[in-house]
């Protein structure tokens, strides 16, 4: 069972007081200025104090990091349980992803508009705990021998719906603990642990599957979601909370956020793209391990070592995002960065057994370091550029539509792979991932080498 990640982090992003309270225009989209480009400022910003400096952050970075790496793990297992353990075919495979996703459709604006009241690390550490409860009741059942679909697809479920006020609270938890300066360092510092667990978790979710079973995986899972409600529960240090507005119906708090998202042109560019984008990714990933099992033969202990092996792409592009974005700006980093990613994603189907998995591991690792440079970026980007007061319901309403658009992905992967067999849905889902880039080639980014930043 994993806490469901995206093209866009998820993933997922805030900061610090609100216009609207005083100023009702300030509900609208603010005025758009350059970022600054001169390379003497890049240079003082190059030398702050780093995060990893920070106590409160380092307690933050390792509790995401056992999470993530428990969620890698399970990442590989959990299809593995439902291929062997129940002998699943691809789309009820398919299914289990779709479940993981389907609460941001139907709880992700509500949950939006009322964590944007609250302080959000409690919500976190009550999202963890329960996320903790609901994955070790799978290896429990399956050790009693009465596991079943249904309560794997519920446990997803209900795992997803936890996820969403985690991911919610989370997007808005670190801009109210750091400064904007730091946010591009932070959110590359997690995002490359996030990925170094996905080097280390399919390896060792292989091993894992190799000595014991498919099922051991989730009870590293249920572990990981314990040690980060720890962490989390260990950060003295206050949140930075918007300034107090007058309390209104979560529906018009809603209509707010959606409506500010509607008329920015930048972030209804973003959002348009990564609802295209995840339609065809996840129905990839939805399919993928089934597609190296059943049709290219791979073992499952390969099948770990393989994603392992990917997630380094995910590792080096955490890395030399900051400098990218120095190099090239951030608009720039940010559409090359997923543009390649779509492209590197075509290599996939063509995947044979033995030499030949060497292309899959190409097209993945290209996928990996694309999208989540350009998530590096783009988090950033939200976090410095929406109002503090908005962010929350700006965010979910980008959510709504990007996350959205993932359970349809995922059926429709498992849907073509039915048709057409899992190389063939591969293919034509890699093409639209591909096609999917012209959204942003030919978006407000368009020429830019600075992404903008909200006018002071």
């Amino acid at each position: 069972m994993t806490r469901p990640t995206a093209t866009d982090p998820a993933a997922t992003d805030p900061t610090a007081t609100d216009p609207a309270a005083t100023d009702p225009a300030a509900s609208e989209p603010a005025a758009a200025r350059p970022v600054a480009t001169d390379p003497e400022a890049a240079g003082r910003r190059g030398r702050r104090p780093g995060v990893l400096r920070d106590a409160d952050f380092r307690k933050l970075w390792a509790g995401m990091t056992v999470s993530r790496l428990g969620s890698s793990v399970a990442s590989v297992t959990t299809p593995l349980i439902a291929l062997q353990v129940l002998d699943a075919g691809a789309f009820m495979v398919s299914l289990l992803t779709a479940a993981a996703w389907l609460p941001w459709l139907l709880i992700g604006l509500p949950a939006g508009a009322w964590i944007d009241r609250v302080a959000r690390k409690p919500v976190m550490l009550t999202s963890d705990l329960l996320s903790a409860v609901l994955v070790i009741s799978v290896p429990i059942a399956a050790w009693a021998g009465v596991l079943t679909m249904a309560q794997l697809l519920a446990v997803t479920l209900l795992l997803g719906a936890a996820t969403v006020f985690f991911t919610v609270a989370w997007a808005a938890y670190l801009p109210a603990m750091f400064d904007k300066d730091d946010l591009v360092g932070a959110n590359a510092a997690l995002q490359g642990t996030e990925s170094a667990a996905q080097v280390a978790g399919p390896a060792a979710g292989g091993l894992l599957i190799a000595a014991v079973s498919a099922v051991a995986g989730l009870v590293v899972d249920a572990f990981s979601f314990g040690i980060s409600a720890f962490a989390l529960w260990r950060i003295r240090r206050a949140e930075r909370r918007p300034a107090p507005t007058a309390r209104v119906s979560i529906r018009t708090e809603i209509v707010e956020g959606a409506r500010w998202l509607v008329r920015d042109r930048y972030l209804r560019n973003q959002t348009i793209y990564g609802a295209a984008s995840n339609l065809c990714l996840t129905g990839i990933n939805a399919i993928s391990v089934v597609f190296l099992v059943r049709e290219v033969g791979v073992g499952t202990t390969t099948v770990g070592l393989l994603f392992a092996a990917i997630g380094l792409g995910g590792v080096g592009a955490a890395t030399l995002t900051p400098r990218l974005v120095r190099t090239l700006g951030g608009a720039r980093t940010l559409v090359v960065c997923k543009v390649f990613g779509g492209v590197a994603s075509v290599l996939i189907p063509f995947t044979r057994p033995g030499i030949g998995l060497v292309v899959f591991v190409a097209g993945m690792l290209g996928v990996a370091a694309g999208a989540i440079a350009g998530n590096v970026v783009s988090a950033s980007f939200r976090q410095a550029y929406c109002p503090p007061g908005l962010l929350g319901r700006v965010l979910t309403s980008m959510q709504f539509v990007n996350f959205g658009a993932i359970p349809v992905g995922a059926v429709l992967g498992g849907a073509l792979a039915g048709l057409t067999g899992t190389r063939g849905a591969i293919m034509v889902l890699a093409i639209g991932y591909a096609a999917s880039g012209l959204i942003l080639i030919l978006g407000p980014l368009r020429g830019r080498r600075d992404l903008p930043v909200a006018a002071s």
